[in-house]
C-alpha cells in the first residue's frame, strides 16, 4: 500500500512570545471524581477507560524488558520566543518540556518522540509545525533532556497523563485555547495510545508516526504465554481507540513493519482515520523523503 487512504463518517490571535524556564509545581490535588463534564451534572472521572486497565509492572523489571530505554541526557538553551517548562510527576521528579509556540488560538500538538532522541532534538523540526498554524509541546521523558528520573514502562504511561493535565493547565492560563491533539513517534506510541484509548474531551485526535500496536522488547524477558497476554491486551487498548486518527508510517520501515501498522490502522474503532505512508521511506527518515506530504497530511487532519 502506498499513498494515503482515508476512512471517515464525517468531515469535521495573539502570538506569545517568552524566553527563559518556567518551573510548573503541580500536580493536581483535584478528585478524578470530583470533576464533573463539560455541561454540568453528574460526577464522572476524566480518565475513563473503555476498558479494564492492565497492570504493567513487570515490565519495569529491567531482566523484562532487557533495558530497552537509551536515556540520553542534555539540555540547551531555547530559541527566541520559545519556552522551558518543567512539570513534576513525583516527589523531587521533574520532567523537562519545550513549548513552541505559533498563536494562543491555534491547535496544540503533544509530542511523544522516539526513543534515544530528546526534547532539544526538535528545535529545527518544531518549526515546521508552526509554519502550519500548530503550536508544538514536547514532552521528555524521566532521565531523557534533563528530566530526574530513570525511564520505566509504567512510568512512561502515567507521566503522559500527568504531562497532558499539566500542559493544559499552563497553557491556559496562558490564554491557549486551542484544540490538543497527541502524536506518538515510534516509542512515543506508548504514551499516545496512552493518552488517546482515554474518554478524555479534551483531546481532539491522535497522530500515530512509525508506530504498531506492539509492546516490543519491553515483553523480551517474559514466558510466551503472560507475553501473548500482554501483546492480546496492548493490541486491544490500541484497537479501542475511537477518537480521529492519523498514522504516518515510511513504506519500507524495517524496525516496524508497514504491514503492522496497516493493520493496526484497519484495527481501529475510530470512524475518522487517515494514513499515509511515505514512498521509500524507512522508520527515522520520513521528513526527509516525504516532507511536504507528511506536513500536509498533518495539516488536512487538524484543520480539514
Amino acid at each position: 500500500m502506498s499513498g494515503r487512504q482515508t476512512i471517515t463518517d464525517a468531515t469535521f490571535g495573539r502570538e506569545t512570545r517568552f524566553t527563559g524556564t518556567l518551573h510548573v509545581p503541580l500536580i493536581l490535588s483535584l478528585s478524578k471524581d470530583a470533576r464533573r463534564n463539560d455541561r454540568g451534572g453528574t460526577p464522572r472521572s476524566r480518565w475513563s477507560f473503555n476498558m479494564a486497565q492492565v497492570d504493567y509492572s513487570a515490565l519495569d523489571d529491567p531482566s523484562v524488558s532487557m533495558n530497552s530505554f537509551y536515556p540520553r541526557q542534555g539540555w540547551t538553551p531555547p530559541p527566541d520566543g520559545v519556552q522551558d517548562y518543567t512539570l513534576k510527576v513525583g516527589d523531587d521528579i521533574g520532567l523537562s518540556c519545550r513549548f513552541f509556540p505559533y498563536a494562543t488560538g491555534s491547535p496544540t500538538i503533544l509530542f511523544f518522540y522516539g526513543n534515544g532522541e530528546t526534547a532539544i532534538d526538535y528545535n529545527t523540526i518544531a518549526p515546521l509545525y508552526n509554519q502550519i498554524g500548530l503550536n508544538f509541546f514536547v514532552a521528555d521523558y524521566r532521565g531523557y533532556g534533563k528530566s530526574g528520573g530513570s525511564p520505566s514502562f509504567t512510568t512512561m504511561l502515567s507521566d503522559a497523563n500527568t504531562v497532558l493535565e499539566s500542559m493544559q493547565i499552563v497553557l491556559g492560563a496562558s490564554g491557549y485555547t486551542g484544540p490538543i491533539y497527541v502524536m506518538g513517534r515510534s516509542m512515543g506510541r506508548h504514551s499516545a495510545f496512552e493518552l488517546a484509548a482515554k474518554e478524555d474531551p479534551g483531546i481532539s485526535g491522535v497522530i500515530i508516526e512509525s508506530g504498531r500496536p506492539t509492546l516490543g522488547q519491553f515483553t523480551s524477558g517474559l514466558a510466551p504465554q503472560q507475553a501473548q497476554e500482554y501483546e492480546e491486551a496492548y493490541r486491544a487498548k490500541a484497537a479501542s481507540i475511537s477518537i480521529p486518527v492519523l498514522v504516518i508510517h515510511g513504506e519500507v520501515d524495517a524496525l516496524a513493519p508497514l504491514q503492522h501498522a496497516e493493520e493496526m490502522f484497519q484495527s481501529f474503532a475510530s470512524k475518522n482515520k487517515t494514513m499515509l505512508t511515505v514512498k521509500e521511506a524507512g522508520h527515522n527518515d520520513l521528513l526527509f523523503k516525504g516532507l511536504d506530504e507528511y506536513f500536509t497530511a498533518i495539516g488536512d487532519f487538524i484543520f480539514g
